[in-house]
């Protein structure tokens, strides 16, 4: 007799409960756990980080804000979520499950370029893999590779433009395909105009250099 395959009612919203959960239930208190599982649950997957403030974790639980930041608190101490507060009063703070009570695998961090040749390297792999380049990278490009690692600007951020870039180009080539491919570095930004020196400037917070 063939065994019966499982269906869930419902595919999504789910979250995978195993020797993690089964961790944590023997280390929190009742109302921490609960806290824990609602974290889980709202949790994003690829990360385990949820944002949120006491109030709507109060709201939620059906907790006092008292109860939340008590439980929270017994979580932070027993190891199984790290906390970071909002930048102000209006904004949400994050919280971080961490590895010990989280079943899913997170991505691993990128390693940030410590010197030019590595972020020239990068930068030179990102424009590999897009079809609507081919840049050469010559003298005029490491000049400009070298001004965007002297200014500190996020490989991130030149990524993002790069990206911003090629998707309208390969909108220009549905309609226009004689307008070539991008053959030089400085199509997606320069010192002058600085397009990703101003996307720099919108996620940092700061001031564009």
């Amino acid at each position: 007799m063939s065994e019966r395959v499982l269906r869930l009612k419902c595919p999504t919203g789910w979250f995978a409960a195993g020797r993690e959960v089964s961790r944590a239930l023997l280390l929190l208190s009742d109302g921490a756990f609960k806290l824990y599982i609602y974290l889980c649950l709202t949790a994003e997957r690829s990360t385990g980080q949820v944002q949120a403030d006491h109030a709507d974790l109060a709201k939620a639980l059906g907790k006092s804000r008292r109860s939340v930041v008590a439980y929270l608190e017994e979580l932070r101490h027993g190891g199984v979520c790290k906390t970071r507060p909002a930048t102000n009063q209006h904004g949400q703070g994050q919280i971080e499950i961490c590895e010990a009570f989280w079943p899913y695998e997170r991505p691993a961090p990128r390693e940030k370029p410590q010197s030019l040749a590595d972020y020239t390297a990068q930068i030179r792999r990102l424009l590999a893999h897009r079809a609507c380049v081919k840049v050469s990278f010559g003298p005029a490009d490491e000049k400009l590779a070298a001004a965007f690692f002297e200014q500190r600007l996020p490989i991130e951020i030149v990524e993002h433009g790069i990206l911003m870039a090629c998707t309208r180009k390969y909108m220009t080539l549905l309609t226009t395909p004689s307008s070539g491919l991008i053959v030089s570095l400085s199509y997606f930004g320069t010192p002058s105009k600085r397009p990703l020196y101003r996307r720099s400037a919108m996620t940092t917070g700061g001031t564009a250099p």
